[in-house]
């Protein structure tokens, strides 16, 4: 799952390897959604590292 301190690029890593694992189409409904999951999960936490760090860069440019 989701670490709270995971990095965005291990978190992109981890989505990566969850994407692969659904289009291969070789796993098992319940497995499925369980991934499905997590993968929400990454999703919603690289957007708030991308929010954060867009932030910072307009505090930065102005």
């Amino acid at each position: 799952m989701n670490q709270p301190n995971q990095t965005f690029e291990a978190s992109m890593a981890r989505l990566e390897q969850i994407v692969r694992a659904m289009e291969r189409g070789d796993v098992p409904l319940e497995e499925s959604l369980k991934l499905f999951q997590e993968g929400t999960e990454l999703v919603r936490g690289c957007g708030k590292l991308l929010d954060e760090a867009q932030l910072q860069v307009k505090k930065i440019m102005t």
